[in-house]
C-alpha cells in the first residue's frame, strides 16, 4: 500500500489514494513530526507543544502516555504492507534529555510519500531547467498546493518558519511560471498568475512591474485585434480585427460580388473603386480588368448561368447572371481569393439582397473553403454592409451570421484554423463590438450559442 502525507493545505493522510480519518490531536502530532524534518522529538516536548502545557509544567509519565496513544493511532493509520513496516516510518528512539533516557519519535518520509518534499524538489529543479521542462515541473508543483501549509498548526512557533518558507517558495514558483510562460510566448497563461501575485501583494513593485510588462506585451501582440476567441474542440479561432482586408497575406480572402461578377470601376458607375471588388481589381490584379475577367471566366466554366440580360434592359456592365451562392476560388501563390455571389445586381447597377440569400451564400462559401482553402486562415470583410444593401442587416448581425455559419460548417469538418473578420478602422466606431464579444463568449465547445 502506498502512503501519502499531504501538508500543503489542511493535513491529509492517504493510503492508496483513500483518505484515513485521524483524531485532531493525531493530526497535530503528524504535522509536528513532519515539521521536524526527520529529527527526533522527545515525548515530553511533543506534549508541551501540542497539548498546550503551561510553562514550567513537569512532564510526567501520564503526559507521555497521552503522546504514546496518538503515536499508536498514527501507526495503526499508517499500517501498510507486512506488519512492522509502519515502524520504519514512525520510529521510536531513546533521547537523553536528562539523567534517564526517555522515548522520542521520528517520522521518516521520502518525496514520494510527502507532498512538501515533492513540491520543493520540483520548484528547485525548475529554476535551472529549460523553459519547456520548467513549465511542466512548476505546473506540477503548483497542483500540489491546496492552501495554507500545515493549516491546523500554522500559527504554532514550531510551524511558523516552515510555513513562511513554503509560502515564499510558492510565490517563487508562480513568479518563475510567469517568466517561463512569457519566454515560451504563452502570455495568456502567464497573465492570470501575474494578476494573482499583484492582487495578493498590492505594495510589491516587482509584481506590479511584471503585470504591467505582460499587459503591454499582450497589447502589442494583439495589435489590431479587437476580439479573439478560441474554440478548441473545433480546432479554430474567431478573430475580429481592424485593418485592410488585402493586407492579410497569410490568409485566404473572401470577396463578395453581385450576380454578374462585374469588375469595371470606370467612373465608379458599375462598381465603386472603393468597394471590396474594386480593391481586388486594383490591389491584387494591378488594375487589369482583362486579367481578372479572364480568371473569372475560367473559374466559371462549370457554372450554369441563371440568366442573360439584353443590352436594352442593362446597357452597362456584364449581362450574364449566376445563381446567388456561386463561389469560385481564384488562385494566388499559396492561397486563394474566394469570389462569392451573395446579392443580385439590378439593371440600375444597384446591388440588393436578403438575409436568407446572404446566409445561403455563406453556407456555400464554407463548403468551397473546406475543399480549396489549403486549411489556411480565412479573412472575410464585413459582408452585407455599405454598398451591398442587405435588407435590415446591421453590422453586429452580419458578424454574428458569418461566425454562426462558419462554426456550423466546422462541426462537420475543419474549415480553417482561423476565421478572421476584417473591419475597416472607419467602420469599427459604429459597431457595438462588446455585443459581439458577449455573443462569442456564450458559444459552447461545439460552437453553438448558449440559447440555441
Amino acid at each position: 500500500m502506498r502512503i501519502r502525507v499531504k501538508v500543503l493545505g489542511s493535513a491529509c493522510l492517504e493510503l492508496d489514494g483513500a483518505r484515513v480519518r485521524l483524531s485532531p490531536q493525531a493530526v497535530k502530532l503528524l504535522l509536528r513530526l513532519v515539521a521536524a524534518d526527520g529529527d527526533t522529538i522527545p515525548a515530553g516536548r511533543l506534549y508541551a507543544e501540542l497539548w498546550g502545557a503551561p510553562p514550567g509544567l513537569r512532564i510526567t509519565r501520564l503526559h507521555r502516555t497521552e503522546v504514546q496513544k496518538r503515536v499508536h493511532e498514527l501507526r495503526r493509520a499508517m499500517a501498510a504492507g507486512p506488519p512492522g513496516d509502519q515502524a520504519g516510518l514512525l520510529r521510536t528512539e531513546q533521547s537523553l534529555t536528562g539523567r534517564d533516557p526517555v522515548s522520542a519519535y521520528r517520522l521518516v518520509l521520502d518525496q514520494n510519500q510527502l507532498d512538501r518534499l515533492e513540491f520543493e524538489r520540483l520548484v528547485n529543479q525548475a529554476t535551472h531547467a529549460a523553459p519547456g521542462h520548467a513549465a511542466a515541473m512548476l505546473n506540477e508543483a503548483l497542483r500540489l498546493w491546496r492552501g495554507t501549509p500545515f493549516e491546523e498548526v500554522a500559527t504554532s512557533p514550531f510551524a511558523r518558519p516552515l510555513v513562511r518558507r513554503l509560502t515564499d517558495l510558492y510565490d517563487t514558483a508562480r513568479r518563475e511560471l510567469v517568466r517561463v510562460h512569457a519566454e515560451l510566448g504563452q502570455l495568456h497563461l502567464a497573465l492570470p498568475i501575474a494578476e494573482s501575485l499583484a492582487r495578493e501583494a498590492p505594495g510589491d513593485p516587482e509584481a506590479a512591474r511584471a503585470l504591467h510588462a505582460l499587459r503591454e506585451s499582450l497589447r502589442a501582440r494583439h495589435g489590431d485585434e479587437v476580439l479573439r476567441h478560441e474554440i478548441r474542440p473545433l480546432r479554430t479561432t474567431i478573430v475580429v480585427k481592424r485593418g485592410d482586408l488585402f493586407d492579410q497575406d497569410d490568409a485566404n480572402v473572401v470577396v463578395g460580388f453581385g450576380d454578374t461578377f462585374d469588375t469595371s470601376t470606370d467612373e465608379d458607375v458599375v462598381i465603386s473603386r472603393d468597394s471590396v471588388q474594386g480593391q481586388l481589381l486594383h490591389r491584387v490584379y494591378g488594375g487589369s480588368r482583362e486579367d481578372l475577367d479572364r480568371r473569372l471566366r475560367k473559374a466559371l466554366r462549370g457554372v450554369t448561368p441563371s440568366g442573360v440580360e439584353n443590352v436594352r434592359d442593362k446597357p452597362r456592365g456584364k449581362r450574364v447572371r449566376y445563381p446567388v451562392g456561386t463561389v469560385v476560388p481564384l488562385p494566388l501563390p499559396g492561397r486563394r481569393i474566394f469570389a462569392t455571389v451573395y446579392c443580385r445586381q439590378g439593371n440600375d447597377l444597384v446591388t440588393r439582397g436578403t438575409k436568407d440569400q446572404l446566409r445561403a451564400a455563406l453556407d456555400r462559401l464554407w463548403e468551397s473553403v473546406t475543399v480549396h482553402g489549403l486549411y489556411k486562415p480565412v479573412a472575410v470583410p464585413l459582408v452585407g454592409s455599405r454598398l451591398a444593401r442587405i435588407d435590415g442587416l446591421g453590422d453586429e448581425e452580419s458578424i454574428r451570421m458569418i461566425i454562426e455559419t462558419f462554426l456550423r460548417a466546422s462541426r462537420s469538418t475543419p474549415v480553417a484554423p482561423e476565421l478572421r473578420i476584417v473591419v475597416r478602422t472607419s467602420s469599427l466606431e459604429r459597431i457595438r463590438i462588446w455585443d459581439v464579444a458577449r455573443f462569442v463568449e456564450r458559444l459552447d465547445g461545439t460552437g453553438r450559442y448558449a440559447d440555441e
